[in-house]
């Protein structure tokens, strides 16, 4: 317990950490202000060294294996408070600073997605059974973040809003070609064909494509979306519209320029694309090691200075930025509860562990935009410099028509 106490000791500045031992010791780490007070049990000896040299990765190991267990009446969820709100003091450990020096210079040998690599570790998130996300998604399935105009807005209002504002940024006209990079369960595919768009959309998920399929024909606007299983890097093609929401996390920071590329290349000269993404507003960064092997392979949250290098370096005029600061933390809250609330039904479908597994996941991000630095951008790039409207109003009043909001009338939007 030696190693692993000087970094808790360094680490733990906010709350306190009870940790009771494997001979059944408790140590105490922090004076417990300013923060919840949470309790552990260590199961294995091993633990004492794997938690000191990676924290972050051998957590939530032990977590899923039961190595590691909540004791008074603690949860996955104030462990991983506490960890948030001490992340700071972490990072600055000597051994842990050395780490993620090692993390960021390897990154881009951890991104490697060629075509067929990406695909795998796409299907390795998004070919799960589409029963465990009904039991924490909205009913249209919408894997990405809501957009709440008030924090207690339903997450069935913020995923119909989210829609309605990525539709109004798109500013359609009927008979549009709208190409959709990232498809999911298809309910923006099925809302931009209700608008009068020709969408075809782009997805390497068997899974989700048969979904998906299944939703467009039942909203009776299956004659205007045509789904295609390839990698965006094997597609080609000219539309009007480019739309591409919670897939560029995907691409890794090596590809940035050839899915930009893509985009450009697909782009008539009048056409525009939105483009919605998780980012960070901190400089470049790594991926942490949980997510990375357990989650989202390849993965990748990039930083805006590696965004709009990207786009200049590739001539794209960025016409339009919006930055979603806590929509993201109010969704996944949402997600959050409506998956412990059906956890037992989600241990009928997969195993103890793999239960504990996505209940860490749930909770490492959704305090990440809570208490980290990741948010959500969306952006419009086009071509050419007049190819979107010099005033953003039209977004608004695009809103507006699709809600039937009178002229004159503006909700609050808060965050």
């Amino acid at each position: 317990m030696r190693l692993l106490s000087s970094l808790l000791r360094s680490f733990v500045k906010r709350g306190q950490m009870r940790v009771f031992d494997v001979a059944g010791m408790l140590h105490t780490f922090g004076s417990g202000d300013d923060g919840p007070t949470v309790t552990i049990r260590l199961h294995d000896k091993k633990l004492y060294r794997s938690l000191f040299l990676n924290p972050e990765l051998a957590a939530g190991e032990a977590y899923m294996d039961g190595t590691l267990t909540m004791e008074e009446g603690s949860s996955c969820y104030d462990f991983m408070f506490l960890f948030s709100i001490n992340r700071a003091p972490l990072g600055a450990h000597p051994v842990q600073s050395l780490l993620r020096k090692g993390w960021k210079a390897i990154r881009r040998h951890q991104q490697k997605n060629n075509v067929e690599r990406a695909k795998a570790q796409a299907r390795h998130h998004y070919d799960l059974s589409t029963d465990l996300y009904r039991m924490f998604l909205d009913d249209g399935l919408n894997y990405s973040c809501g957009y709440y105009r008030m924090p207690d807005d339903s997450l069935e209002q913020a995923q119909d809003a989210k829609l309605t504002h990525l539709v109004a940024k798109l500013d359609l006209k009927a008979g549009m070609r709208v190409l959709e990079i990232g498809g999911g369960w298809g309910s923006l595919a099925i809302r931009m064909a209700q608008a009068g768009a020709k969408v075809t959309s782009l997805n390497v998920s068997p899974e989700q494509v048969t979904i998906a399929k299944q939703r467009v024909a039942e909203a009776g606007v299956e004659d205007s979306v045509e789904f295609v299983l390839k990698d965006y890097r094997e597609f080609e093609g000219r539309f009007d519209r480019v739309i591409s929401v919670g897939m560029m996390e995907h691409v890794g920071i090596g590809h940035l320029d050839a899915y930009f590329g893509k985009i450009r290349e697909c782009l008539t000269d009048e056409g525009f694309a939105v483009i919605h993404s998780v980012g960070r507003m901190t400089p470049p960064g790594t991926t942490g090691p949980f997510i990375r092997k357990y989650i989202f392979p390849g993965g990748y949250v990039p930083a805006l200075s590696e965004v709009f290098a990207s786009t200049e370096r590739l001539g794209l005029w960025v016409c339009d930025t919006e930055i979603l600061r806590l929509h993201y933390y109010y969704t996944i809250r949402d997600w959050r509860a409506r998956f412990e609330a059906r956890r037992e039904e989600a241990k009928d479908l997969y195993e103890e562990a793999f239960c504990r597994m996505w209940e860490f996941y749930l909770c490492a991000v959704e305090l990440g935009f809570l208490h980290g630095s990741n948010m959500v951008f969306q952006l419009l790039l086009s071509k050419e410099r007049d190819a979107v409207s010099i005033l953003r109003d039209f977004i608004v009043d695009n809103e507006r028509t699709m809600n039937g909001v009178a002229e004159g009338q503006c909700s609050t939007i808060q965050n």
